[in-house]
């Protein structure tokens, strides 16, 4: 059973994930925004009493995440429908009164936006009394906008500063990288694992002290249960002065179609998370192909993937298979510096080019966000199919048989033979990244149509690559181009109770 946690920070949204890691279990969260706050309510109660340990979100409108304020304003009046909940135009009393009764410490509720420039979001969520968001300077900059990277940077530093502010008056405000995820699909781990990393290193150096780091579930579960090591391990190494957890998203990319497809790769990611040591995973619903899902859907898709978690945790260690990490687990939902991650013995090069990657951009300045916007400048850091103009664009990536993401071209990130271990796959044309982009979705739709993938082990045996010694933090010897001038299931009852 969780403690009951007070007032001030032990009530923040960063300890009660911890309290649910300590008692083994993994939280799950959707991704959930209505305009309309009586169904905003209705949708945070009932993932509140799902029959797992949730946490809410209000996911917020594209109006509100770029800033249009007059439009969301407008569609309100006209009632024309909005994609999300337009935190920033409703009266602050109207929020207050969709957050009582229903947000407090057994159940925190996080503020989810894809704003490049969130000033205007971070005091509006501030001013209803919520202080948990999500994003980053270059997640939520250079996926979803076209918005320069140096004055993301900016309006991402005034942000933190302002959650930050709140621990003066006793909270714990707490803050999720995106950076985990990027474009969501076909960028290799080692990149998202950088990315994540350097903007927890972002929020900690503008004052947060609770964070968590993203990364996104891929195509190949061993592909991904490594790097989720490697970030916890990273994340330890680097963040020890801060409380700081792993999210994992569900599959970000084209999602099957059948609801049995669906389902398993859920079930699947949330398999991975207990495995990795993930202490919270984002989920997905059986209707991410076709539509926006029901309030209902994502209850059911919350219950599925913590009744799956409670299965991983429930099968014995020695039994599982080799490959998996059923050994050498410290717990459940083991994460952070205070706990063990797991070792899978298998070590592809996840870890050195995430190091060579954080130790490039740290060595540029020591203002995190100013040595960011560098990085990318000189191509240090270069996101696969990012069309941003302030990404160098040259990185491609390939897809391997068994699901498994390869660097085709690395462009100017000193990463070059780290991981090398034969010739590089060729560039995708435009058949190739089209296959690659629905790999998962005909994967997991054909196990669905196949009776026996319903009894099957969620991860087949594959034998471990072999070992690699461990690599140490070092900024690498940068040979690149110039770099630019400086610039300036445990049902919800183990909570305790909960107000009605």
């Amino acid at each position: 059973m969780l403690p009951h946690a007070g007032a001030g920070p032990a009530s923040g949204f960063g300890a009660f994930v911890a309290r649910a890691r300590a008692a083994g279990t993994l939280v799950v969260q959707p991704r959930m925004g209505m305009a309309d706050p009586l169904r905003m309510r209705d949708g945070l109660r009932a993932t509140r009493d799902a029959d797992a340990v949730t946490v809410g979100t209000v996911t917020l409108d594209s109006y509100t995440r770029t800033g249009d304020l007059d439009a969301a304003r407008r569609a309100l009046a006209e009632g024309v429908g909005l994609n999300g909940y337009p935190i920033a135009t409703h009266p602050a009393d109207t929020t207050r009164t969709v957050l009582r009764g229903v947000m407090d410490a057994r159940f925190p509720v996080q503020v989810r936006h894809g704003s490049a420039m969130p000033e205007h979001i971070v005091r509006a969520l501030l001013a209803v009394g919520l202080d948990a968001t999500e994003g980053g300077p270059v997640s939520y900059c250079l996926p979803y906008s076209r918005t320069p990277l140096r004055e993301a940077v900016t309006a991402w530093q005034r942000s933190c500063e302002l959650l930050a502010s709140m621990r003066e008056y006793g909270a714990e405000p707490h803050l999720e990288t995106f950076g985990g995820c990027l474009m969501g699909q076909l960028c290799p781990p080692s990149l998202l694992i950088a990315v994540s990393v350097l903007e927890a290193l972002f929020f900690r150096q503008h004052g947060l002290k609770s964070v968590s780091l993203s990364y996104a579930q891929q195509a190949d579960p061993r592909q991904d249960e490594e790097a989720l090591t490697v970030l916890a391990r990273l994340a330890g190494e680097l963040l020890p002065d801060v409380d700081h957890h792993v999210v994992l998203y569900a599959y970000m990319g084209v999602f099957p179609r059948s609801p049995g497809g669906a389902r398993l790769l859920l079930q699947d990611a949330a398999r991975l998370a207990v495995r990795a040591g993930a202490a919270r995973l984002i989920v997905k619903t059986t209707a991410e192909a076709h539509r926006i899902p029901t309030v209902g859907e994502n209850v059911r898709a919350l219950e599925t993937a913590a009744a799956a978690a409670a299965d991983e945790r429930a099968r014995p260690a020695l039994s599982a298979a080799p490959g998996t990490s059923g050994s050498g687990t410290a717990g459940p939902c083991a994460t952070t510096a205070t706990a063990a991650v797991p070792g899978t013995g298998t070590d592809t090069g996840i870890e050195a080019e995430a190091r060579a990657l954080i130790g490039a951009v740290l060595e540029l300045d020591a203002d995190i966000g100013r040595a960011l916007v560098r990085a990318f400048a000189a191509g240090y850091l270069d996101v696969p199919y990012c069309l941003h103009p302030d990404n160098a664009g040259r990185a491609r990536t390939s897809l391997a048989p068994d699901g498994r993401l390869l660097w085709s071209s690395v462009g100017s990130m000193p990463i070059a033979g780290l991981a090398a271990d034969g010739p590089r796959p060729p560039i995708l044309g435009s058949a190739g990244l089209i296959s690659a982009l629905s790999h998962v979705q005909r994967t997991y739709d054909d196990r669905a149509a196949d009776p026996s993938a319903l009894t099957a082990a969620a991860d087949p045996p594959r034998p471990p690559d072999p070992p690699r010694p461990h690599v140490p933090l070092r900024p690498p010897v940068l040979t690149r181009p110039p770099v630019p001038p400086r610039t300036t299931s445990t049902p919800r009852r183990e909570l305790g109770p909960t107000t009605p």
